[in-house]
């Protein structure tokens, strides 16, 4: 008899967490009056979002370097500046 009380609170417990949650009204969005407005804040949002990814990077970056040895370091830097004229080379050329 307990059993069965507990179960039936528990089933009774479990329905109305399931109503309750899903009977709760939401704050509806942020809405622009006209399309520029709309427009102006995706473009200053987009704006934010570039510079937190270049800040991130730029972060990422001096973590690399400062993880590098000095050999390898110039090692890198050597390899970059021969790919660059290699690159201009090529582009100089024909074939």
């Amino acid at each position: 008899m307990i059993k069965r009380t507990n179960f039936i609170g528990l089933i009774v417990y479990l329905f109305s967490v399931i109503l309750f949650t899903s009977c709760g009204s939401s704050k509806p969005g942020q809405t622009y009056a006209t399309v520029e407005a709309a427009e102006e804040a995706r473009a200053k949002d987009k704006k934010i979002a570039a510079k937190a990814a270049k800040k991130a990077k730029k972060e990422r970056e001096k973590a690399y370097w400062d993880k590098q040895s000095k050999q390898a370091k110039k090692r890198i830097k050597k390899t970059k500046r021969e790919q660059k004229r290699r690159a201009r080379k090529k582009k100089s050329s024909l074939f």
